[in-house]
């Protein structure tokens, strides 16, 4: 995307704020997908979903707010061809000695017994152990689950700290305001944004030596609607770093890209794994995912929630020219955005696909020659990398590229089952 677009033209603008309301909607049992032929909207009931586990060893507007409001912005999307019925992600579990990986797996159509805990169970889990210290930057939040492990932190004598974003405490959503309500109770110390770019942030460090992060909120709707991932890594130097990037918000109170650059290991090792870390707006976090995609020489895969980033995109299309093998999925209505690089990729015959999840397929996941994985809360957007906060891990590491092509293979197979 252009550095010079005018900001309200961006989709991650108010996309965001559309999956609040999808996932309030979803909640409260009455959401609404809307299905598009020519000029006949049909309304269907909808509700939540499962997350599963098989555990593994080894167009925009000159408003966006009025884009919010409007009928397909607050519903489930539109999707061409059969919705897929059954699991819509992989829910694999993957664990070795350093770190623990999750991903989600929506299930479509959706029985209200289906919500028995997830993610938000795993991450309680890591909560539950803190001895001294839980730092939570999280974008949206409403697990009542999670809210009590924070609680049950402080009581036992554990400092616990909250940066959220403007937008989200002030939400009127009941369980938003019910989860929020818990924390304020215990004096739990909670800082937001106070702007109009996003905390987009969604991770937890736990006594300055381990950390979770990924593309999920923690959110009933991330849990048990969207295509996410999560992971938990035990590394003090890895901790460190998004134990810095907190304070700088949380202590300074600087946000996006008035925040000091720099975190203390931007660069480090566990075992033989080479990890990079970077954060927005400070790094220059688009040009990092630039410069590792050229370094590709078989294949790249993507999953992407919102793609608009120009330098990003023609990075991977200058790839594919090159001989490099492309695959990806897009999330359907970001794709139908004015800037999204999904048309321009399809102009170039590069094999990538709309999502098929009737809810939203949230990663924000690139794998490069099959042992690379670029990941974190990192939108591939100008917003993203300029103005918003956020995170990226680029792990070199074969076995986490196999789990996140598992996971990529699911998302395109019921991204191709709908065409059917």
């Amino acid at each position: 995307m252009a550095g010079n677009q005018n900001k309200k033209n961006d989709p991650e603008n108010y996309v965001p704020q559309r999956e609040r309301t999808i996932r309030t909607l979803l909640i409260s049992g009455i959401a609404l997908i809307v299905v598009a032929a020519i000029a006949i909207v049909g309304l269907l009931m909808m509700g939540g979903s499962q997350t599963t586990v098989a555990v593994i060893t080894a167009e925009a507007t000159e408003d966006p707010q009025q884009e919010v409001s409007s009928v397909l912005d607050t519903t489930p999307k539109a999707i061409e061809g059969t919705v897929v019925e059954g699991a819509l992600g992989s829910g694999g579990h993957y664990k070795t000695d350093w770190y623990e990986l999750y991903f989600t797996a929506p299930v479509y159509p959706d029985k209200p017994e289906n919500h028995k805990g997830s993610l938000d169970q795993y991450l309680t889990n890591f909560i539950n152990t803190a001895e001294r210290t839980v730092d939570v930057a999280d974008y949206d939040f409403d697990l009542a689950n999670v809210a009590d492990a924070m609680v049950a932190a402080t009581k036992r004598g554990v400092r616990v700290r909250m940066v959220t974003d403007t937008d989200t405490i002030t939400n009127k959503d009941k369980n938003i305001q019910a989860a929020f309500d818990k924390l304020k109770k215990a004096s739990i110390t909670i800082v937001d944004d106070q702007r109009s770019p996003i905390m987009h942030n969604k991770f937890t460090v736990v006594d300055n030596k381990a950390v979770s992060t990924g593309s999920w909120n923690y959110t009933d709707g991330d849990t048990y609607h969207l295509n996410n991932n999560v992971i938990f890594i035990k590394n003090p130097q890895l901790a460190q770093n998004y134990t810095t990037e907190f304070e700088k918000m949380f202590i300074k109170k600087d946000f996006g890209p008035n925040k000091d650059k720099g975190v203390p290991y931007p660069s480090l090792l566990i075992g033989n794994t080479k990890i990079e870390n970077y954060f927005a707006a400070e790094d220059g976090v688009a040009q990092k995912i630039v410069d590792k995609i050229g370094t590709a020489k078989s294949s790249i895969y993507f999953m992407a929630f919102s793609f608009t980033h120009n330098g990003i995109g023609k990075a991977i299309m200058d790839k594919a020219k090159a001989g490099v093998k492309v695959g990806g999925v897009f999330e359907t209505t970001g794709s139908q955005t004015v800037y999204s690089q999904y048309k321009k990729m399809l102009e170039q015959k590069l094999d990538v696909y709309t999502d098929g999840n009737p809810w939203v397929m949230h990663h924000k996941v690139i794998i490069l020659d099959e042992h690379i994985t670029i990941f974190g809360s990192f939108n591939f957007s100008d917003n993203a990398d300029k103005s918003n906060d956020e995170n990226l891990l680029i792990i070199d590491d074969e076995g986490l590229a196999k789990a996140f092509k598992t996971e990529y293979d699911r998302v395109l197979e019921v991204a191709k089952a709908k065409k059917k």
